[in-house]
């Protein structure tokens, strides 16, 4: 499968040419390690969706196997950097989820092609994503494959939460948990780099919550944006509705589990602003295209069930990556929520 286009980003870091927007303590970490010729054989970095994270492995992709010697690494410009960025790198792998798990037979086909030395780079570089999907049976497998790696693998895990992975597959990696960006650096990343007009690129900025992948989809797909309005809208209308209307409202949003988990992500942030907002706090609000509705609905519901709300949302988000049913998930965090009578 071909890597999304890579864009280059001046973060104003050591390591510009690494085409990453933020994370400089991560660039830097990595770009060391390459110019020292000393990669780790395992790394994992976590974070929340959206955040960066393929962004950076692809850039140790390019990073550990650049031909350029007469330019920092990576260049961007040679046969192996374009290879990778066009996901045709023989030595580059990308494994993702096969439906909703990454499974062993996927592993084992990697372990296979591992056994042979590279054939154009230095390294064989293997990125795992969404391995927080994988089943114990592929965890297991990797495992083996961490203990005693060839010295010419590089693997790569990411994840949205170490936790959801076997204790001894997060020890034998390095360790790099990305935390999300300032709205400044999102900002500036849309309008620089994908010359997103700057209005756009502040609310945009804004909505992401620091993650940049999103921001930049958002501002390429305006069906997303149109999903986030549906969401808060319907939202509105369930904090009228009755216990009858929340469950036939749970049953229609989980017939796919990923719009359940859009949705709740969603609210758990329109909960925070209502929190801040009813808390008098001077914190930057997040859905800044709906203030009036966020100062609106403090005005009618407490710091507790403000609070209530949020920490349901988050309890929600945590059962679903535990697999609980999501109809079950979504029928509870539904009853959590405050009910406003009309006026």
């Amino acid at each position: 499968m071909a890597f999304a286009a890579v864009h280059c980003y001046n973060a104003r870091m050591t390591s510009s040419y690494w085409p990453v927007s933020g994370h400089d303590w991560a660039v830097l970490s990595l770009d060391r390690a390459v110019l020292d010729d000393r990669p780790a054989h395992a790394y994992l970095i976590s974070g929340p969706a959206q955040i960066g994270k393929a962004t950076l492995a692809r850039s140790l992709a390019l990073a550990l196997n650049c031909r350029s010697t007469n330019s920092p690494r990576p260049c961007r410009q040679c046969r192996s950097c374009q290879l990778i960025t066009a996901g045709k790198h023989p030595d580059v792998q990308l494994i993702e989820p096969d439906g909703a798990h990454v499974k062993i037979d996927q592993v084992r086909a990697l372990q296979h092609d591992l056994a042979l030395r590279p054939l154009e780079g230095r390294y064989r570089v293997a990125i795992f994503d969404q391995f927080e999907t994988a089943t114990v049976e592929a965890q297991n497998a990797l495992l083996k494959t961490l203990e005693e790696p060839p010295d010419y693998a590089v693997l790569i895990v990411l994840t949205s939460d170490p936790e959801l992975l076997l204790p001894t597959i997060v020890s034998r990696c390095q360790q790099m948990a990305l935390r999300p960006l300032t709205t400044a650096q999102v900002r500036e990343a849309l309008t620089q780099t994908w010359r997103v007009e700057a209005q756009q690129a502040d609310v945009l900025a804004h909505l992401s919550g620091g993650r940049l992948g999103w921001a930049v989809n958002a501002a390429a797909d305006h069906a997303i944006l149109e999903a986030r309005v549906k969401y808060l809208d319907d939202l509105q209308t369930l904090l009228k509705s009755d216990r009858v209307a929340r469950f036939a409202y749970a049953e229609e949003l989980t017939r796919k589990s990923d719009r359940a988990r859009e949705a709740i992500d969603l609210w758990r942030t329109w909960w925070r602003d209502v929190l801040l907002t009813a808390s008098g706090s001077a914190a930057e609000l997040i859905n800044i295209d709906r203030v009036a509705q966020v100062q609106a609905l403090a005005q009618h519901v407490d710091v507790n069930q403000a609070k209530s709300a949020a920490d349901a949302c988050g309890r929600a988000l945590w059962q679903m990556d535990k697999n609980v049913t999501a109809r079950l998930v979504v029928e509870v965090l539904l009853l959590d929520f405050p009910v406003m009578r009309e006026t």
